[in-house]
């Protein structure tokens, strides 16, 4: 009896835990402007952001003005890995309709205008 009741309790308590999203994790970014980065993508609300964490260039770490700035904003899950929201993009300082598809260590994250009809992508991978 005491066995079924700590069973009972354990699925209890898993199935009130939410699972981690797949976009969440250290991604590295591909070089962009001689530079790349690590975006740290957490949840915000209900949906994901990602902010720069480390900044790197052909000399190796550096300390970026744009380090702590939130390049990927409020990415709506839509199932299957995929997201939608904005997209910061710091060399011409301009936010974008965002596009972003997470399939296991890797991602793909496009900037889109002109309603989404011409994006712009980039794929990046999880930093172990």
């Amino acid at each position: 009896m005491k066995r079924v009741i700590m069973a009972a309790v354990a699925a209890a308590l898993s199935a009130g835990m939410a699972a981690a999203d797949p976009a969440e994790g250290m991604w590295k970014t591909e070089v962009d402007d001689g530079s790349y980065a690590h975006i740290a993508m957490k949840p915000c609300g209900e949906n994901i952001c990602g902010t720069i964490a480390r900044t790197f260039n052909s000399d190796g770490e550096y300390n970026s003005p744009n380090k702590g700035k939130v390049l990927v904003r409020n990415m709506k899950p839509s199932g299957d890995g995929s997201y939608s929201g904005r997209v910061w993009r710091p060399s011409n300082d301009k936010i974008y309709i965002g596009k972003m598809q997470v399939k296991g260590n890797s991602l793909t994250l496009k900037g889109c205008v002109a309603g989404g009809l011409i994006c712009s992508s980039q794929k990046w991978t999880r930093v172990k």
